[in-house]
């Protein structure tokens, strides 16, 4: 008689015992992604100049508003913690130093997608709406433009909108503060 094959999901405490074991590398570009472990691949010069870009143009523009937060791990629950590329946060007077951030401190995520577009828009997009992530932009760099989804429903976004160059956008938590598309992705001629 066949049997079944069971996976085994992997908890986020259990993804940090693995590195604390040994078994992870701590340098390693790991995400848990609904109790799987992805390896992302390194960042390219054009990803590493966009998260630049973003990071110098939404700092200064929310000081005292929100934490710009680089590159960090986002629990989102016991089995996912993707590490976006930018997540702005709530403000808190110790950073988050004494517990990690979760759904409920993001203002939004912002995911920078040359190589990862589709695994960041059918795979995290959903995940990021379950666990209550009110706003998630995608920046395709290959595209050229900003894909926004806010208005959470379960495990989607009611409303979504594409930016190009030459528009302006502004965060949902902070409509008096826009940005240009093109400050954040680069001109055109960056993927030339």
């Amino acid at each position: 008689m066949p049997t079944e094959i069971t996976r085994k999901l992997f908890t986020v405490d259990e993804f940090y015992s693995m590195f604390d074991a040994g078994i992870l590398d701590r340098e390693s570009r790991l995400e848990l992604i609904e109790g799987e472990i992805f390896e992302m691949s390194g960042p390219g010069p054009l990803h590493v100049a966009c998260v630049n870009r973003a990071t110098t143009v939404l700092t200064p523009a929310l000081v005292g508003k929100a934490i710009v937060s680089i590159q960090n791990p986002l629990r989102l629950s016991n089995y996912s913690e993707p590490q976006p590329d930018i997540v702005l946060l709530k403000p808190r007077e110790d950073y988050y130093a004494s517990e990690r951030f979760s759904p409920e401190d993001t203002f939004m995520v912002i995911e920078v997608s040359d190589t990862s577009f589709l695994h960041d828009l059918n795979r995290k997009l959903p995940l990021y709406a379950r666990a209550g992530v009110p706003e998630v932009w995608i920046e395709d760099l290959v595209g050229g433009m900003i894909l926004v989804y806010r208005d959470r429903r379960g495990e989607n976004y009611e409303t979504s909108r594409v930016f190009h160059r030459g528009d302006s956008i502004s965060p949902a938590a902070f409509p008096e503060t826009a940005f240009r598309v093109d400050d954040l992705i680069g001109p055109a001629s960056v993927l030339s």
